[in-house]
């Protein structure tokens, strides 16, 4: 048997076999948070994307890793995957945490649909010309 690889806070808890089931150790607000983030993520990706767990989060992949997001104990992160998709989005991003690449949110403030659908696009858009 598979043991178990440390997680955030040194629990030994395992990881996540999928999406739904990292969503529903999520307590609330959070998890509210995250599944419309997932749906707005949805929204934007391309139909052939795909949702899989990596470094014990929700990734969703299309040509490779496209972005992630998670919930910690005090915020929520998209994560882009692309400091110039950040940088790109700098001013629509100003009332948010972010770095390099990482936009941390309120627990029950997530980005708007609008800015996460754009962020979305526009890593598919670096994908494509890669």
């Amino acid at each position: 048997m598979k043991k178990p690889t440390p997680g955030p806070r040194g629990s030994t808890r395992a990881a996540p076999k999928d999406v739904d089931e990292y969503l529903a150790r999520v307590p609330e607000p959070a998890r509210g948070t995250l599944k419309k983030l997932r749906e707005m993520i949805r929204s934007a990706a391309p139909s052939t994307a795909t949702e899989v767990i990596g470094y014990r989060i929700p990734i969703v992949k299309y040509k490779g890793m496209l972005v992630g997001y998670a919930a910690f104990s005090n915020h929520c992160s998209f994560f882009p995957m692309s400091y110039a998709v950040i940088r790109k989005f700098k001013k629509e991003l100003k009332d948010f945490s972010i770095s390099k690449g990482t936009i941390r949110f309120p627990l029950e403030k997530p980005p708007t649909a609008a800015l996460v659908k754009k962020l979305v696009r526009a890593r598919v858009m670096e994908k494509d010309e890669k």
